[in-house]
Formats: structure tokens, C-alpha cells, sequence
């Protein structure tokens, strides 16, 4: 996109992050003697990687990953601009070489002003320290004096909603609390660029409103936002430009409604793609969804009819015992929003004891979706820290279809879902 050299605060060129990943050998049985062997040659492999001041990776194969590839961008002063693409598309490491958490492999970023970042729950948080002390601290680190940090304390304090744990240590917080006031100082301390992740989808619909009032606000103020998200519907009412990342690379590069256009024609791509092939997704692996789908009472896979009793399958592959799992599965729109959560542990129906393969269904009664096209994301994660064996967005895709459930001869036209209701009158004089 065309601007002025003034204008440009952040310029991105060439950039490049590569990472290097040892496997372990495949091999489950071995001898004696191949074992010894196999620990000679790693031993010689590391102090040649020592002597050189190559990287010292434990692994047999050593593979290159290229979570960036020939990015190039400029962003002006004042411009609110969606990084979006589906997961491992390289938006993350991109914020993180924005924000100087990490360096790139190749390439090079110009960047004029201070940044506040906003990446992880609790990052640049100390956890010993109380959320008083946090706050002084992430200012400091952020540059600014501490006569500067006291003037917008108050108004820090009452955006993050947490005076009454003020003085207790932020270790204690719940997440909702630590991103509450991660925003709050990240926003308020005034940084000429400020870097959102999706991080802000642990927050209630309420407080992502907030967020989202306040960040408009800061770019109206002349302030540089950079927002990375899923949910388009929020994509589209903060930013003017969308940068759309796939597979480390720069996919399209617009107006945030042909960057929409661009990811959401993708994203039905990657939904028609094998599950189990699919490698953008999340998790330490030890469970795998290998397959998902959508079956109604016509036994058509992903097809169902309005108010027909649906049935979401998902089977699976874990390569240990899982003792305790907790299964969330998502029903988003085309915009990428949640429409629908079904999660075991609201439910309080927690998986035990799952191994080798099987599959899990879920049972709604009545779907009440109006007719359209509609996304399956899943997610399996370990207790009490919510840890990720596997999570996949946009896992299935299904068609929900026409039906006369209301026996008028009319289907309702309007909003996400029906409800069955009833029309009285009485008369009142």
C-alpha cells in the first residue's frame, strides 16, 4: 500500500523467522548395541555443533521450519490493521519479532515509537508482585517515568476492574483478571504502537467490547494498532486494513473486507482438507482428532435439517492414556464467530481413561440454527491447567437446511436461531 516515507511507524522487509526441530528416531525396539551407537554419534554430532556455534538440538533429524517467509509490509502512523490466517500461519512469531521478543533469521523491521504488546496472558508480569507493583513495573519496562505511571494509575486500575485485589499477588489472578490488567496498563500508558493477540478471547463478551471501545479510541488519538484475531466480526468493526498470513507468507494485503474475503474463501478450503492431515493446529500431540463430522436424522454427513436431532462425531487417536480430558466443541458462522459452546467442563462430563482410537459423540436434541453454512472447531485440553492436547479450528464444515418447523409453510428469515413460541391476546379495557 502506498504512504509517505513520514508516515510509515513500522516497515517490514524481507522478514524471515526459521526454527530448527530435532526428532527423535521412530524406532521402538532397538538393541544393546545399535543404543550405544546411536549416543556415539549424537555425542560426536553435539561437540561438532559446539566447536561450529551451530545449535545443540537432542533430536537424530534436525528440520527447518519456516514460520516466516519473505514478509514484507509497511504500516503508517494511525492505521488499525487485522493480521489474520488460520493457525500456524506465522501471526504470532510475527508480533513477537514486532514486539523485540524475538529476532528475525533474515530480513529487517524499522519501527518508530514505543510498543506495549499484549501477546500471552501475563506476559511481563512478575508473578510474586501484587497488581500494584505490576503495574509500576510493566511501565517501566515500557519506558515511562514513574511520575507518568501514577497520573494514569487510577484510571488503570478502574478499566481493569480489579481494586480489590489490588495488593494480591497477580500469581493468584484468575486469567480473566491478569488480561484485564495486562490491556488496561498496555492501553493506558500511551505507546505510539500497541500490539493486541488474540489473548483477548479470555475475556467475557463485555470486556472484549471494552477493549475493543478502547483501542478504537487509541487509534483515533494518532496511535498505531496492530489486532491479530479469529473473529472476524471484530476484525471488521476495529481495523481498515487486513494483512491475511498462510503458511509464513503474506497472502493478501487490503482492505479488511477483501482480507475477510480472502481468509474465509480459505478457510473453507482447510475445512474440506483430511483432519488428520491437517497440521495448523495446536496441542502437545498425545491426542489427535482424526475426524469430525455433522449427521442429522437423514444420515447425510454434514446435513442437517432445522430442528432435526444432530449428532457432532469426532474420533480420535492418542498415542498414550489420558486420565482426565476436557472436550470443547464450537459452532461458529461464516464470520468466524461463536454461535454455540458445548464443553464438558461446564458440563461437568469430563472424558477418563481415553487410549489408542475411538470416537466421541455429541447429541443435540433440537438444532435450532436458521439455514446456512456453518464451521466445527474442537479443542481437547488436560485439567485444571487447560493444557492443549489438540486444538483444530474450522475442524468440519455442514449445511443447515430449510424445514417447516414451524408447520406455517414460512421459514424464519432473521438472526442465528429459532425458538418455539406461543401468540396470545386478551383484551385490556
Amino acid at each position: 500500500m502506498s504512504s509517505t516515507a513520514n508516515d510509515v511507524i513500522i516497515r517490514s522487509e524481507a522478514l524471515g523467522k526459521k526454527y530448527l526441530i530435532g526428532h527423535e528416531s521412530s524406532e521402538r525396539y532397538q538393541t544393546l548395541r545399535d543404543t550405544v551407537a546411536r549416543s556415539v554419534q549424537r555425542f560426536g554430532r553435539t561437540a561438532r555443533d559446539l566447536v561450529r556455534g551451530r545449535p545443540m538440538i537432542v533430536g537424530d533429524e534436525l528440520e527447518e521450519l519456516w514460520a516466516l517467509k519473505n514478509v514484507s509490509f509497511e504500516i503508517r502512523r494511525g492505521e488499525v490493521t487485522g493480521v489474520i490466517g488460520p493457525n500456524g500461519a506465522g501471526k504470532s512469531t510475527l508480533l513477537k519479532i514486532l514486539s523485540r521478543i524475538t529476532e528475525p533469521s533474515v530480513g529487517r523491521v524499522t519501527i518508530e515509537g514505543r510498543v506495549a504488546s499484549l501477546l500471552e496472558v501475563g506476559t511481563g508480569f512478575h508473578p510474586e508482585l501484587t497488581g500494584r507493583e505490576n503495574i509500576f513495573l510493566n511501565g517501566s519496562i515500557l519506558g515511562m517515568a514513574k511520575r507518568e505511571i501514577k497520573y494514569k494509575f487510577d484510571e488503570i486500575v478502574a478499566f481493569a476492574e480489579i481494586e480489590k485485589f489490588l495488593d494480591t499477588p497477580v500469581k493468584r489472578y484468575s486469567s480473566g483478571m491478569y488480561v484485564r490488567l495486562a490491556f488496561a496498563v498496555a492501553a493506558h500508558l500511551e505507546p505510539e504502537i500497541l500490539i493486541v493477540d488474540e489473548v483477548l478471547a479470555v475475556g467475557d463478551a463485555q470486556f472484549q467490547k471494552k477493549c475493543l471501545g478502547k483501542m478504537q479510541d487509541v487509534s483515533q488519538h494518532g496511535r498505531t494498532v496492530l489486532f491479530v484475531s479469529h473473529n472476524m466480526t471484530m476484525i471488521r468493526s476495529l481495523c481498515s486494513r487486513a494483512i491475511v498470513l498462510s503458511a509464513g507468507c503474506v497472502a493478501h494485503d487490503g482492505t479488511v473486507e477483501e482480507g475477510i474475503q480472502h481468509y474465509l474463501s480459505s478457510r473453507g478450503e482447510a475445512a474440506s482438507c483430511l483432519l488428520e492431515e491437517r497440521t495448523d493446529r495446536h496441542g502437545d500431540g498425545r491426542l489427535r482428532f482424526t475426524d469430525a463430522y455433522v449427521m442429522g436424522e437423514s444420515g447425510v454427513r454434514n446435513v442437517v435439517y432445522m430442528g432435526e436431532t444432530a449428532q457432532i462425531v469426532v474420533t480420535f487417536s492418542a498415542t498414550e492414556k489420558v486420565k482426565k480430558c476436557d472436550l470443547s466443541i464450537h459452532l461458529e458462522n461464516t464470520w468466524s464467530d461463536t454461535i454455540l459452546r458445548l464443553a464438558t467442563r461446564e458440563t461437568a462430563m469430563p472424558f477418563t481413561d481415553l487410549s489408542g482410537t475411538g470416537s466421541i459423540t455429541c447429541t443435540i436434541p433440537k438444532l435450532r440454527l436458521l439455514p446456512g453454512k456453518y464451521y466445527v472447531l474442537l479443542a481437547a485440553s488436560v485439567p485444571p491447567a487447560f493444557e492443549y492436547l489438540d486444538y483444530v479450528s474450522h475442524a468440519a464444515v455442514f449445511e443447515v437446511l430449510e424445514h417447516d418447523v414451524y408447520r406455517s409453510g414460512k421459514v424464519p428469515e432473521y438472526g442465528t436461531f429459532f425458538a418455539e413460541c406461543e401468540w396470545h391476546t386478551r383484551s385490556i379495557s
